[in-house]
């Protein structure tokens, strides 16, 4: 009976990825395809394959490159995710190693930032952007994507934290280590997974982010997926195009994520086995 059950969970584990794997390889194909086999219904599989959308991508045919938008989404991601490990790990160690009274409700604060939907805040963010000047600039979203990843990544990385010895940390004190040195040197190496599972996550957030990235950013701050709503027009919908574009701007995360793999299993897995 237990062997069923082991062989049958594994089918079903199979059969789930490959459910979530069959809309990227369909996107795959239908990238390779010219725009008239992309958009024929039913699709066609024995269509001849072509590198048109890609070259429509990286602008070969005289239309917008792609570079400068795909530059600001790194450095949006890459420096929010950067801010957002250096506020959460303090906050995280105050939450779990050396606990603030109430500090559940804390944890409950953070978490129900996320509550609120984000076009709720648009309004108010636009009109204080557009005062301030920062319309069009990348660094405004440093800031809102730091400070929309921060909870999430307090709440992750607290419990990660949680799993270190305390132990190991008052033996770094009896031998002089002062705070600074406590977290880099004692907490941070044995909570590594954790906290490249919350990097990692902080990064796919804030790459994949849309909503904040069309409103405030026009031409020099442009990010990926607005650049990619480009080829949405009022001529159509230009399919293959989509999909090439769709499958380069998602190779990053995918890239990050296949990198990291390890530590991301070890980190969302850490203090589910006592």
């Amino acid at each position: 009976m237990r062997t069923v059950r082991r062989h049958g969970a594994g089918l079903l584990a199979w059969f789930a990825g490959i459910v979530f794997f069959l809309p990227i390889a369909w996107m795959a194909l239908t990238s390779f395809h010219s725009e008239a086999d992309a958009a024929t219904n039913p699709p066609s599989f024995t269509a001849a394959l072509t590198l048109d959308g890609y070259r429509a991508f990286f602008g070969s045919d005289g239309g917008a490159i792609p570079w400068p938008a795909l530059a600001n989404s790194a450095v949006a991601s890459l420096a929010s995710t950067l801010l957002v490990l250096l506020l959460a790990l303090p906050a995280a160690y105050a939450l779990s190693i050396r606990p603030v009274r109430k500090w559940t409700d804390v944890l409950f604060f953070f978490l129900s930032t996320k509550m609120l939907p984000a076009v709720a805040g648009l309004l108010p963010v636009y009109l204080f952007a557009k005062d301030a000047g920062l319309l069009d600039n990348i660094w405004l979203l440093v800031v809102l994507y730091t400070s929309m990843n921060l909870p999430i990544a307090v709440w992750m990385m607290q419990s990660f934290l949680a799993e270190v010895p305390v132990a190991v940390i008052e033996a770094a004190r009896v031998d002089g280590a002062r705070l600074p040195v406590v977290l880099t040197r004692v907490v941070a190496p044995i909570a590594l997974p954790g906290i490249a599972a919350t990097a990692l996550i902080c990064f796919i957030f804030s790459w994949n982010e849309l909503l904040f990235a069309r409103v405030l950013t026009g031409v020099v701050a442009e990010t990926a997926p607005v650049f990619l709503t480009g080829f949405i027009t009022s001529q159509g919908l230009f399919l293959a195009k989509v999909c090439a574009a769709s499958l380069v701007i998602s190779l990053p995360v995918l890239a990050a994520g296949f990198a990291a793999q390890d530590k991301l299993v070890q980190g969302l897995s850490l203090g589910a086995v006592k």
